[in-house]
């Protein structure tokens, strides 16, 4: 049987295994996600296309370049800011599983 604290002590192993496996994705999120090639290689056409567009005096070309380039960063944005909140999110549960068990510690006799 399993007792009150033993229970205890397994969650906070739970949480802090959970909690780093999700600060590592956060990190990982930063670091691929926002240097994806593609994401460079669209932006940089799109950069041509525009200059294009100006070149030949397209206004509607230009605008559409435009439009892509600003969800090109919308995009990038959105993954940093999943990066930045799976990395707190991961160091806030690191956090939580390592005050339960300093207290379930504390606690013992």
């Amino acid at each position: 049987m399993i007792s009150p604290t033993q229970l205890l002590i397994m969650i906070s192993l739970l949480l802090f295994i959970l909690g780093v496996a999700t600060f590592i994705t956060g990190v990982l999120i930063l670091a691929f996600r926002t240097l994806d090639r593609e994401v460079h290689t669209l932006a940089a056409q799109t950069s041509r296309l525009a200059q294009k567009g100006l070149a030949d005096e397209i206004a509607g070309l230009v605008g559409n370049a435009s439009t892509l380039l600003d969800g090109l960063n919308q995009m990038v944005k959105t993954a940093t800011g999943i990066g930045v909140f799976l990395a707190i999110l991961g160091l806030l549960m690191i956090a939580g599983s390592s005050w339960l068990t300093l207290q379930l510690f504390l606690a013992q006799p």
